[in-house]
């Protein structure tokens, strides 16, 4: 199919497979204290894990989505992992016992390798330069709204039963459907001569997105492994409370998905200094005990987020070009998901061992990711690079 033919079936059917991959281990993070209630013989670490357990896998089978492209076309590719992700995903329904339900949940990581990497991939292949900005941001948007829906949907089984939040997987088979009926089937691997997990060249030629896409992440996530415990202990808040401002926060990053593209239209260059500087204000504000800069702390984060994850798949996929699917796009999926995992990990520490018992420790380790990331887009060459003007 030339580029110049997609219909818009086609564009739906991508933005479907965006829909689902954020969503795969947090959707049902609502659910973790009523699954941690009926494992309580279980270790906690073993709880936590149905959380983070899918992102390990992620990462894995992004450095193998070459190989896999270079034996499946694009089709068997996204119906592979779609079929997965929902018998992986919503198979956990059937599952009691927590040694099966890991192994179920690294089943549904590898799924949304399969599916990642084509959200944003397959708008490279298709689209022109000068539209990728506007798709890009869409993407961002069904991700961000995907993640609300299956969040608050998945919070809303899991008062019937625990095992319920699970069925929010289902949603795939929307995606299955779309996929059958419309996608068509390219050999995306075939302007690659080597089956190997990745080049090394291609590593050297993307890496400042790559590790803007590590700082992104690991920023951002200090917010849903902080933002609670910090609020509730800061604040009056509720728990009703603190979830409806994360859930706005997901609302404020999918509206500015919506508009990425006329933004990079109006502001060019330097809307890539607009997620380290957002995250920057957000987490600052934040320092401040109140509700009114708890609010506007998260907007600005929003605003972060909704910027950030376009951007840095737009430069890529400019850089890309029409092989993005199989070179830069699962190195960004794998760096999205690593930044995810190593975020309390880096952070943690940092906070003890910088700022003591602080309460607010974490936000102010935030504070100094995002200066190194300032300056990464500041300094870097990489960063010069625009989509044409549509």
């Amino acid at each position: 199919m030339e580029k110049t033919n997609v219909t818009k079936r086609v564009t739906a059917t991508i933005l479907s497979m965006s829909l689902l991959t954020v969503m795969a281990g947090a959707a049902i993070a609502p659910a973790l204290g009523i699954i941690k209630a009926h494992f309580s013989e279980a270790d906690a670490l073993l709880v936590q894990l149905i959380v983070s357990m899918p992102a390990l896998l992620i990462i894995v089978t992004n450095l193998f989505f070459l190989s896999i492209s270079r034996r499946l076309r694009s089709r068997a590719i996204a119906t592979t992992g779609l079929l997965l992700y929902v018998v992986a995903g919503a198979g956990c329904f059937f599952v009691d016992e927590i040694y099966v339900l890991l192994v179920m949940r690294a089943l549904l990581g590898i799924s949304v390798g399969f599916i990642m990497p084509l959200s944003t991939g397959l708008l490279a292949y298709y689209y022109p330069p000068e539209q990728q900005a506007q798709l890009m941001g869409l993407s961002a948007a069904m991700n961000q709204m995907g993640g609300v829906v299956a969040t608050l949907l998945a919070g809303l089984l899991a008062t019937i039963e625990w095992n319920y939040a699970f069925l929010v997987y289902l949603m795939g088979l929307i995606a299955v459907v779309m996929v059958w009926l419309w996608l068509p089937d390219e050999k995306l691997g075939s302007a690659n001569k080597r089956g190997i997990p990745f080049e090394p060249r291609q590593l050297l030629k993307f890496h400042p997105s790559v590790i803007g896409m590590l700082l992104l992440m690991m920023i951002f996530f200090v917010f849903p492994t902080n933002f609670a415990i910090i609020a509730h202990q800061q604040t009056s808040l509720s728990n009703e409370a603190i979830t409806m401002i994360v859930v706005g926060l997901d609302v404020v990053a999918f509206f500015v998905g919506l508009v990425f593209g006329p933004l990079m239209h109006w502001f060019r260059q330097p809307v890539k200094y607009f997620a380290p500087l957002f995250f920057l204000l957000g987490y600052a504000v934040y320092l401040v005990p109140s509700v009114t800069m708890i609010l506007l702390g998260s907007a600005f984060i929003g605003i972060a987020n909704g910027v950030g994850i376009p951007y840095l798949n737009t430069i890529a996929s400019i850089k890309g070009g029409k092989n993005s699917a199989t070179t830069v796009m699962p190195l960004l999926s794998a760096a999205l998901y690593l930044g995810q995992f190593v975020s309390p990990l880096v952070v943690i520490p940092l906070s003890h061992n910088l700022f003591g018992a602080d309460l607010t420790a974490p936000y102010k380790v935030a504070i100094l990711l995002c200066i190194v990331f300032l300056v990464q887009v500041w300094t870097t060459r990489h960063f010069q690079s625009l989509p044409p003007k549509q």
